[in-house]
């Protein structure tokens, strides 16, 4: 599972002072669930991602993984998380299988138990037909493919989405929707960040609304609808948004 209590996060910016990146933030995702973190750009979902993969260390506040304190422990952290994003580059002068084969050795894996699990994953995510390309030389899906090898090379419990369908075509999307609900029903605790809401609306057991680094709402979606009193997700969250920046009230 995952937790986060007040967890905090600011930076000092030149221009603009101290800049409150994530300012409280709360919430609990158990094992077999999907937890979205819902917000436009720049809402902090990015940076309490990071904070919770030992990226960055919280300004304040605390965050637990399986019990795991992010701030005692980041080494055991790390062996029990996958992280993918958008932003997390390939080795472009890696094949496709090198790669899996060399973050599954960084995770300590080796001989056969590697070879078996680059095996699984090759058949689970159809790498097969390009494992033997060049990273720089694969298309946008593909990449995806392979980046969604490595986060799970190593089996964790606990697996980081951020933005995981950005740039990618229909049919490319809804492969990693599905991958993700698969995780999901084999128990693994999964954070999903994204701004789109039919991804939340399908996807996510509970959500927190998170604008300009506080959470607006929580709960499921059917709660967060009725905290908004609204009928559709986005005519909520923009609710909840603009209640936050006192233009409306709830």
């Amino acid at each position: 599972m995952v937790r986060t209590e007040n967890l905090c996060k600011y930076f000092s910016d030149g221009k603009n002072g101290l800049v409150r990146a994530v300012d409280g933030v709360s919430f609990e995702a158990k094992a077999g669930e999907i937890h979205g973190l819902l917000g436009a750009n720049g809402a902090g979902k990015t940076t309490v991602l990071r904070m919770l993969s030992t990226i960055l260390r919280p300004t304040s506040g605390q965050a637990f993984i399986n019990g795991i304190d992010v701030l005692n422990d980041p080494q055991k952290v790390r062996a029990s998380i996958g992280f993918m994003s958008t932003s997390t580059a390939l080795y472009g002068r890696l094949k496709a299988i090198e790669m899996l084969r060399y973050f599954g050795e960084l995770y300590g894996l080796r001989g056969k138990v590697l070879e078996a699990r680059i095996d699984e994953i090759v058949e689970k995510l159809q790498i097969g037909e390009f494992g033997d390309r060049y990273c720089e030389k694969l298309s946008t899906g593909q990449k995806q493919r392979v980046s969604i090898g490595r986060t799970i090379i190593h089996d964790p419990a606990v697996l980081f989405f951020d933005e995981p369908t950005a740039g990618l075509d229909v049919l490319m999307a809804q492969t990693v929707l599905e991958f993700i609900e698969d995780a999901r029903a084999k128990g693994k605790t999964v954070i999903l960040c994204t701004h789109i809401m039919t991804e939340v609306e399908r996807l996510c057991d509970r959500l927190t609304v998170i604008h300009e680094g506080r959470v607006g709402a929580a709960g499921t979606v059917a709660e967060v609808l009725t905290q908004a009193n609204e009928v559709s997700l986005e005519k909520a969250f923009l609710k909840i948004v603009r209640h936050q920046t006192g233009q409306v009230t709830l």
